[in-house]
């Protein structure tokens, strides 16, 4: 891999040979998606890293929760859209795309989730994830009560607000390291 192919601008080349585990993680990936994200190439440089990023997002994006699948990518692309990572923009808001089968509404949450035809219990969702992002030294109870009244849970207010931290975390890596996605993200679910 050039330096101008590397998922980011750091020079960290990944660990060779890939211990068996990471190999058969990656041949997953490359059977499921026709790629190996560009993240999980950058931790690649530090297995250790690596697995415990990819136990954290398979926990908080694929794990057990009330959460949907969608509402989860959801969190993601607005945090990642207040955030402005280019990386988690272009790689969830294809997720939510392909999830919700509407490319507009993952263009609207992208540029400006406020603009999307959301119902309540999503837009309280996503004000939360907002204020998680700007502000989160403010959030009171009113703010937790708010989630409740559109039917979240304590435990759907944990996962709101893990999701929405993992991703303030992986914004701020990916920007300052230059991640970039994949190209294949720019073109599916259009």
């Amino acid at each position: 891999m050039t330096k101008t192919d590397s998922p980011t601008a750091l020079d960290l080349p990944m660990v060779d040979p890939l211990p068996p585990a990471t190999q058969k993680y990656f041949d997953i990936c490359m059977d499921k998606l026709g790629m190996i994200p560009n993240v999980l190439q950058a931790y690649a440089f530090d297995i250790d890293k690596l697995n415990g990023f990819t136990a954290m997002y398979n926990d908080l994006m694929l794990g057990d929760s009330n959460l949907t699948k969608l509402e989860r990518e959801m969190i993601a692309v607005v945090v990642s859209s207040i955030n402005k990572c280019f990386y988690c923009l272009v790689a969830h808001g294809a997720a939510v795309r392909q999830l919700s089968g509407d490319p507009v509404l993952g263009e609207m949450l992208v540029m400006n989730y406020r603009v999307a035809p959301l119902d309540a219990r999503q837009r309280a969702m996503l004000d939360f994830a907002a204020l998680i992002t700007t502000a989160s030294a403010t959030v009171e109870e009113a703010d937790r009560d708010a989630l409740r009244q559109v039917g979240f849970t304590d435990r759907d207010i944990w996962d709101i607000a893990s999701v929405a931290a993992f991703f303030n975390m992986t914004n701020r890596v990916a920007s300052a390291t230059a991640m970039r996605p994949n190209d294949e993200y720019h073109a599916q679910a259009r």
